[in-house]
């Protein structure tokens, strides 16, 4: 229930840049886990996935908050999942289950969403 003097923000997640980022992430996620042996199915593969779906989720429920603060909250909620995600692809680069070419064009594209996250952030905080 709304009361009259209060203000209630919807924001449309589907038409930021950064949510539809995240989307373009956990397709290509999806498809480089899915070379993982599969010994990594509950390890590394389980704990990548979540991550990667961590980032445009928790952008999509900022989004229904109804503050700037409760909504900055969920993008440092992102951010962290980008990182947590970014940890992951560098052990497997490193463990060589990717190549080293996928490994540099997934980072890119993850680089490019933490940027644009912390960007949102900034701005919220005004700065």
């Amino acid at each position: 229930m709304l009361f009259a003097n209060s203000i209630f923000i919807i924001r449309n997640f589907r038409s930021l840049n950064i949510w539809k980022d995240g989307i373009v992430l956990v397709k290509k996620i999806y498809k480089l886990v899915e070379v993982l042996p599969s010994e990594e199915k509950y390890g590394l593969k389980s704990q990548i996935c979540r991550a990667v779906v961590s980032i445009p989720s928790n952008i999509a429920e900022g989004c229904s908050r109804n503050s700037e603060i409760e909504f900055k909250r969920f993008l440092e909620i992102a951010i962290g999942s980008a990182f947590e995600l970014e940890t992951q692809l560098i052990i497997l680069s490193d463990l060589e289950f990717i190549t080293k070419e996928d490994s540099i064009l997934i980072l890119e594209l993850l680089n490019n969403e933490q940027r644009m996250i912390n960007g949102l952030i900034n701005k919220i905080n005004g700065k």
